[in-house]
């Protein structure tokens, strides 16, 4: 299927995020896209230039669906980007990049601090599955990555900022070091969306977004972005790991996905400032034992992400409490406003525990190490969530 020329180009975000993608409907006239619950197209008379394996033309679902395609061009152009392709899920997107761009014998870095499943895919899958070298670094730190890269990396992968210590990298340096050395980047900004910053424009050549998280921000649908101006890869993506592994993303998903968008933009601005005077509250409270968001002053990454998060600094903190797990357990559940759960990106507050039994947690800085919270911030009111968090401290003695 034939990309369509986005006309609303250059157009501000909240502009894109209403219209990109969005057209009269054929049938009908209807100002919204329908939804297609379809597992087959219609094919052309003529089957002889049919190249069933390919994403050009709508046949069958995991070749592609309606709905996926729309969707694409709404990501696209959040990220100003030439191509975007919407998989079942962001570790889906994730599996979906790495699994097209390494094979046997090609070495990968990436961060000693990330979201779990790009652990478990780099620590344990692709390196006794396939062979590929898999080394960690300090991504923060940009001598540790000088050291731990080597000419012939194939590909350099960062989180920024990261899950769940919510650190601070910086993408242009590491994009320079990683082309230095023949290596690509990807990059995992699910945690700063692309309202807050682009990594395509600070040398990236691929993003990856779980669009269950801020872009659909409803909590009721999965889906994952990669996104990049390299074409001819993107084709190599739709045809190694949609096509023929079959992360294809449903209709139904596609669609909650693209009404969700539409509010992305007022949605994070709303999320920045509330997250902003949370983190501030956080950081004057006794017995927290530090707060990690860059929008605070004292933040080591403060600095880094002033220069490279454009509105604003995201709706994840991470802090700490001096008290043990089963406490942080109970915290966590006296809380009345804020959700206890994992996740985030949603339109409700959601509060998860990081034990200190978690199995890597000797890769975090210290004092993540014990009283360890992950928390992202909500639509809600800001005093009703500092209220909430109040209480549940003290009903815990904290």
């Amino acid at each position: 299927m034939a990309k369509k020329e986005n006309r609303f180009r250059g157009y501000d975000i909240y502009t894109q995020a209403i219209h990109t993608g969005t057209d009269y409907d054929e049938g009908t006239g209807a100002v919204r896209r329908p939804l297609h619950m379809a597992n087959s197209y219609k094919l052309p008379d003529d089957l002889s230039q049919v190249n069933y394996s390919s994403t050009d033309l709508l046949m069958y679902s995991r070749n592609g669906n309606a709905n996926q395609k729309w969707l694409e061009e709404k990501i696209a152009a959040l990220y100003n980007a030439d191509d975007a392709i919407v998989l079942a899920s962001g570790v889906g997107a994730l599996h979906a990049l790495f699994w097209t761009l390494l094979q046997s014998g090609d070495r990968v870095l990436y961060p000693n601090v990330s979201y779990m499943a790009v652990y478990r895919m780099f620590h344990e899958l692709f390196n006794k599955k396939f062979g590929v070298e898999t080394v960690m670094a300090d991504m923060t730190d940009l001598e540790a990555v000088k050291k731990a890269i080597t000419l012939g990396t194939r590909l350099v992968h960062i989180e920024t900022p990261d899950n769940p210590t919510v650190g601070v990298t910086d993408i242009a340096a590491i994009a320079r070091i990683a082309h230095e050395n023949g290596a690509l980047l990807s990059v995992d900004n699910t945690f700063a969306s692309p309202y807050n910053q682009n990594p395509l424009e600070l040398g990236a050549d691929f993003v990856v977004d779980s669009l269950t998280k801020y872009i659909n921000g409803h909590g009721d649908a999965q889906g994952g972005a990669i996104v990049s101006n390299d074409l001819e890869t993107m084709d190599r993506i739709r045809y190694e790991a949609q096509v023929n592994v079959g992360a294809v993303i449903s209709p139904f998903n596609a669609w909650q996905i693209f009404r969700g968008s539409v509010t992305f933009p007022l949605r994070m601005d709303r999320i920045n400032q509330s997250a902003q005077q949370i983190a501030e509250w956080l950081e004057q409270r006794e017995n927290v034992t530090f707060v990690s968001y860059p929008g605070l002053a004292s933040n080591p990454g403060h600095e880094l992400a002033r220069g490279q998060m454009k509105n604003g600094f995201g709706g994840v903190i991470s802090f700490g409490v001096n008290a043990d797990d089963k406490t942080v357990e109970q915290f966590c559940a006296k809380l009345k406003v804020v959700t206890f759960a994992v996740s985030l990106g949603h339109d409700e507050s959601l509060i998860f525990p990081q034990p200190s039994y978690d199995e890597r947690i000797e890769l975090y800085p210290e004092k993540f190490r014990k009283g360890f919270i992950r928390f992202s911030v909500g639509l809600e009111s800001p005093e009703d969530i500092i209220g909430d968090l109040d209480q549940a401290f003290r009903a815990v003695g904290l």
